[in-house]
């Protein structure tokens, strides 16, 4: 048994979820879970004050979660920044994500980047069957990136990011289960895109179009047990999104950006039962599978099935894509003001939230604050918590000198 704490931080890190229906019932939910999520929140209060969108918007220091080649286009030398993300403050007060960021430019063409993710979920007290106290653990996650980005084109950069997965949940405590556990560990690699030109708008108004891509956490299952009998998927995903930035004088500017996510991990069959309700088990191992496809595959054969495999088809795979929107209002380069939603399926989530945001600059500082409020009955971590972030830009300024390959 486990106080209510470890019941919630047991359901936050589920990674897997099964519903089983008597032939081919489908359920109301058919979530994809992966081990790790603390990898998928979104690090910095800039991005989560317009709707965590950020494929395509202005590379900052930290791009590494949403996309590692915006690195290359970044006119600062040298970049620093940590940034500091209260979790379920509503219900604990030791729960809580810390980030820190850096990069540098070693010319207009290349850059690279690394970061270091670090995710407590604080004290929890294990009991025994009785009920009676056993170990105090303190599960921890963390994740260190490193990035080269570079210019292909003048207008176009590519960057490869590599990335080290360590999560101990259980402290090596098996409880009453007896089994032994250990720490997951995992390796995983990014491969991102990025475009952006500048052009005119209306009334030949300057203006700057950009569009992202990154593919992030390709990369091997992960296993809490020594038996390595149960592997897990960890949250490799799919972003892609445009940017406009448009500058309204000499003083005000405005973006507007978007985004469209996608898991590209397996989404879990439908079983069959017998008249009891109980799965149908298979010779070897495993179940039959009613609808869907078998989602105990390799990670990346999982990553190519992830477009076709939902068991209610077409219109279920296209729920599993959720969407970000967001703008950003900058007077002057030293105040900005932001806004966006985020929208998922009920079928995947139903997570549904508006966002807003404040920024502020001066010479080589700079801090961000961010807010989050639910659109929907559903409970969301960050849901009455202050997010905020502290950056710092130094060094010269690298301009796009167009030395880039043509």
């Amino acid at each position: 048994m486990i106080k209510l704490r470890n019941l919630l931080l047991t359901g936050l890190l589920l990674t897997s979820i099964v519903t089983f229906g008597q032939d081919i019932t489908y359920p109301d939910q058919n979530v994809i879970t992966t081990a790790v999520p603390f990898l998928m929140i979104s690090p910095d209060a800039r991005a989560g004050g317009y709707g965590d969108a950020g494929a395509a918007t202005s590379p900052d220091v930290f791009s590494m979660h949403w996309n590692p080649a915006k690195y290359a286009f970044a006119e600062q030398e040298n970049g620093f920044g940590i940034s500091y993300t209260p979790w379920l403050r509503n219900l604990v007060n030791d729960i809580n994500l810390a980030y820190v960021g850096y990069f540098h430019k070693f010319n207009d063409l290349s850059a690279f980047g690394a970061t270091l993710r670090y995710f407590t979920m604080g004290e929890i007290q294990f009991t025994d069957n009785d009920g009676n106290p056993t170990i105090i653990a303190k599960p921890n996650e963390f994740s260190v990136d490193a990035t080269y980005a570079r210019k292909l084109h003048q207008n176009l950069s590519l960057a490869v990011a590599g990335r080290f997965i360590y999560s101990n949940l259980t402290q090596g405590y098996g409880g009453q289960s007896g089994v032994e556990t250990t720490a997951g560990i995992a390796v995983a690699a990014d491969l991102a895109l990025y475009w952006q030109k500048d052009v005119n708008w209306f009334n030949n108004m300057p203006a700057t179009f950009a569009w992202g891509l990154n593919i992030s956490n390709i990369g091997n299952k992960i296993s809490y047990s020594k038996s390595n009998i149960k592997k897990d998927f960890i949250p490799t995903n799919f972003r892609l999104g445009p940017r406009l930035t448009i500058e309204l004088d000499e003083y005000n500017e405005m973006s507007f950006f978007a985004d469209v996510n996608k898991l590209l991990v397996p989404t879990p069959p439908i079983y069959k039962t017998d008249e009891n309700g109980n799965p149908v088990p298979i010779p070897g191992g495993g179940y039959e599978i009613a609808a869907g496809m078998d989602n105990n595959v390799s990670p990346i054969t999982g990553m190519i099935q992830s477009w076709y495999d939902a068991p209610q088809g077409f219109s279920e795979e296209m729920s599993e894509f959720n969407f970000s929107v967001g703008t950003e209002y900058w007077y002057n380069k030293l105040l900005a003001l932001r806004g966006g939603l985020f929208l998922e399926n009920k079928r995947k989530g139903n997570r549904k939230y508006a966002t807003l945001g404040v920024g502020i600059r001066y010479n080589v500082f700079g801090l961000d604050f961010s807010y989050l409020i639910p659109m929907n009955s559903t409970q969301n971590p960050l849901q009455n918590t202050m997010r905020f972030s502290l950056v710092f830009d130094f060094g010269k300024k690298i301009t796009n000198t167009g030395e880039a390959p043509k």
